[in-house]
């Protein structure tokens, strides 16, 4: 098993190495929080003065992006790619083509369950064909297949919908503007961020080239399940329900809205060893709860 809390995995060595940060984003952010108290050196990218002093705040130390990577990817002994792509592809391979020229002994690009497209609530594995259905999805499964031809160690990683501190319902619960936006069949995955964490931190000690990897909760659930159950932890009554064809949800819900579909996370816990802290959206929302109650920091 692998512990999460500051923890390392075995055959992770923290003497000299160092984590490339490509998008410093929410998820890297809170892997960073792991690597960093035991030993590693982690640079993340960011366009964002701002940013950037956050990054120094939290032992990051940050690159402005666009700007000289090379020294960094010198560096790298890993790499974690979290930029989302667009219609040419993934914007650092892009930019960067001195990528592919790297040494990193381990290379992540976290994707998205969207590459599985629609399957009308049926269950998906990483042998499914890879079937999207909205632009976000085929520009994924177009990165997905840049990064593999670079050649270099790469492990993609497709992330079910990501909640944690900052991500959670509750706001919206207490102020009244959460709908439960009712589509018969419509079923959704999840994963708290702090589980992404610790399954990088699994594959990084276990490092497969070439593999895939979901990532995602063992408990699929319809979205207004999820609204029910936050208010119910606040003790509140359930927010609105709303039918599908009334929501007038934006471009963006709307496509979400468009596929369901429960994904298998069999591989993580078999070649990876990885147990989830939070294997059901209930645990993962009573303990944000529980922190925030508290006061605790995130993670």
């Amino acid at each position: 098993m692998l512990h999460l809390h500051r923890a390392r995995g075995p055959g992770i060595v923290a003497s000299m190495s160092t984590l490339l940060s490509l998008g410093h984003g929410y998820s890297a952010q809170f892997l960073a929080e792991r690597l960093i108290p035991d030993g590693w050196r982690v640079i993340g990218t960011t366009r964002s003065a701002d940013k950037a002093r956050a990054f120094r705040a939290a032992g990051v130390e940050p690159l402005i992006w666009p700007g000289d990577p090379g020294p960094a990817l010198k560096a790298a002994t890993h790499i974690l790619i979290s930029a989302a792509p667009d219609a040419a592809g993934d914007p650092f391979l892009q930019a960067v083509p001195e990528i592919a020229q790297a040494k990193a002994g381990w290379v992540g690009y976290l994707s998205t369950t969207g590459v599985y497209g629609d399957h009308q609530g049926g269950w998906v594995d990483e042998t499914t064909p890879l079937t999207p259905q909205s632009d976000r999805g085929r520009w994924r499964v177009l990165a997905e297949d840049q990064w593999y031809a670079t050649g270099l160690p790469v492990h993609v990683f497709r992330l079910a919908g990501i909640y944690g501190p900052g991500r959670g319902p509750f706001e919206k619960v207490r102020d009244g503007t959460a709908r439960r936006i009712i589509k018969p069949g419509q079923v959704f995955s999840r994963i708290h961020v702090a589980d992404i964490a610790q399954v990088l931190m699994a594959s990084m000690a276990r490092p497969d080239p070439g593999a895939a990897y979901n990532v995602c909760d063992d408990d699929p659930a319809p979205p207004q399940d999820v609204l029910s159950y936050a208010a119910s932890l606040l003790g509140l009554p359930d927010p609105p329900a709303v039918r599908f064809e009334d929501a007038n949800l934006g471009p963006m819900a709307t496509s979400f809205y468009s596929e369901s579909k429960r994904v298998r996370n069999d591989r993580i816990k078999t070649q990876l060893g990885a147990r989830l802290q939070y294997p059901t959206y209930r645990a993962g929302l009573a303990a944000l709860l529980a922190a925030e109650t508290a006061g605790l920091p995130k993670g």
